[in-house]
């Protein structure tokens, strides 16, 4: 999600694609040699040489890109020959499927990380334990996004997530000191200056999709409120924050149409104070013609909100042949390792998933510091053992949110209502 043409697919995989994906589980259809135990019942020759597929939804990036090219010498070194395809997000995921029940499922799969937990349930992936990737180094938050029913399966290649962006030049004029932005009543007290200076507020993404859910959960989980409990007093206090924001002026109406991109343009015009958008962003940024900063969305009581994760996890889909999964195994360090990590994230516009490469990032580009510790308090959507419930989940909240803002129903009696449909849905 660092452009319009990604902008849906970092706020994570369509919930229209996970019910389908949930209607392949319902089905019970498995590819052969998808149970967690050993494999070695199927064939499994050690494959030496050979073509090996991967599959990711990078389809901007064509044989002179880096990642392409990384691709390219991952294979070489490993002895293989790389057939790469991009796809859409969406696209990739029901492809992936169908290959898994047809019994051709790619040797690499590179997949949104709020999907990895819906093609694990539907035996399309192996474990990590499977597969034999070493995930020891990988920050456990970012982990935390493929994990289902206490495995794992996958290796994050990078994160980004959600930040505010001020404009100095606006602050300035309200007289607004960025550093006593620490919370939400020191945040709501910065917007009402704002306005009062003859600018706007805050600009940000509420529309009725994932798109809007991810950039809700900032200020949900900030409130202190889960995804269990949509209802709770900390849960209606994130929504009311936002109803109150534009009850008062300090954001606009359009909020309830803008996705991330469109809220990033309103923001680009140089008469908003704060803008709520991710790493993507950056390169836009430097191109606005004002001079800009960037915090940590704050918590309700202050400290850094959990902001939720977006980017890829690289998996091994099952295979009849096991064998491969020795090779696989090979080229996903290959491109997860530290040596190569610098170059992938870079690439993708991503916070690297370990310690050691974001320390290299930011040595690099101090200002990446502010995203590295905000990937460092975020966590997955599917966290917290949700899994397939997550989008059951977040389908309510994106319209709860959306009936509070648009005036047709208080934030309680929204949430009141989410929190029934999410609860029967997941029953």
């Amino acid at each position: 999600m660092r452009s319009a043409a990604r902008s849906r697919r970092a706020a994570g995989a369509s919930v229209a694609v996970l019910a389908a994906v949930g209607g392949l589980v319902a089905c019970g259809s498995s590819p052969p040699g998808s149970g967690d135990g050993d494999a070695s019942a199927s064939a499994s020759r050690p494959a030496e040489g050979g073509t090996y597929t991967i599959w990711d939804p990078y389809p901007q990036y064509d044989k002179s890109s880096e990642w392409v090219k990384l691709l390219d010498k991952c294979g070489t070194d490993t002895g293989v020959k790389v057939e790469r395809t991009g796809y859409d997000t969406s696209d990739l995921t029901n492809k992936a499927l169908l290959a898994a029940q047809q019994g051709n499922a790619p040797d690499v799969l590179i997949v949104d990380n709020p999907v990895v937990s819906t093609l694990a349930e539907a035996g399309v992936l192996t474990t990590t334990e499977q597969s034999k990737l070493d995930v020891s180094a990988i920050a456990p938050n970012l982990l935390a996004a493929g994990q289902s029913g206490g495995k794992t399966y996958g290796v994050p290649i990078g994160a980004n997530t959600l930040a505010l962006y001020y404009n100095k030049d606006v602050m300035k004029k309200a007289g607004v000191d960025i550093a006593s932005v620490k919370d939400w009543p020191s945040l709501t007290a910065a917007l009402e200056k704002v306005k009062a200076a003859g600018k706007k507020g805050i600009t940000f993404s509420a529309i009725g999709t994932e798109e809007g859910s991810f950039q809700f959960l900032p200020w949900f989980w900030g409130s202190g409120a889960a995804l269990t409990k949509l209802d709770s007093p900390e849960g209606v206090s994130a929504v009311a924050l936002w109803s109150d924001w534009l009850k008062k002026g300090y954001a606009p109406n359009s909020v309830i149409n803008n996705t991330q991109t469109t809220s990033w343009q309103e923001f680009a015009t140089g008469d908003f104070a704060f803008a709520e958008n991710g790493t993507w962003q950056l390169a836009n940024a430097e191109k606005t013609g004002f001079e800009y900063g960037i915090i940590p969305i704050p918590g309700k009581a202050g400290g850094t909100a959990p902001a939720p994760t977006g980017g890829e996890f690289v998996s091994v889909p099952v295979q009849a042949d096991t064998g491969r999964y020795t090779v696989s195994q090979k080229l996903v360090t290959c491109l997860t390792s530290a040596d190569n990590s610098l170059t992938t994230t870079t690439t993708l516009s991503y916070i690297a998933p370990t310690e050691a490469v974001q320390a290299k990032q930011v040595a690099a580009t101090p200002e990446l510091k502010v995203w590295v510790d905000a990937v460092k308090a975020a966590k997955g959507r599917t966290s917290d053992d949700l899994g397939t419930k997550y989008p059951k989940i977040s389908e309510p909240m994106w319209g709860a949110v959306q009936a509070a803002l648009s005036g047709s129903t208080s934030p309680q009696e929204a949430m009141t209502a989410a929190q029934a449909a999410a609860a029967s849905a997941t029953q």
